[in-house]
């Protein structure tokens, strides 16, 4: 998902998001763990990359309404 449709969403459906994000994650090392590779590994520095953005505009997100 781009950065200006993650910025479109509220604090609460970013943090859902962040969750499904970082369970995926979770779930890629896993496998990759069990099966030895991953049908897509590029997927896993995509996802963390994800989770990263989210993150920034939850941080950005929060400033704003602290700051008013």
């Amino acid at each position: 998902m781009k950065a200006h449709e993650l910025r479109e969403k509220s604090i609460a459906e970013l943090k859902a998001r962040l969750d499904d994000e970082k369970q995926a994650l979770q779930d890629m090392k896993f496998n990759r763990a069990i099966a030895g590779q991953l049908e897509n590994p590029a997927r896993v520095s995509m996802t963390r990359k994800e989770i990263a953005r989210i993150h920034t505009i939850i941080t950005e997100k929060e400033q704003e309404e602290s700051a008013g």
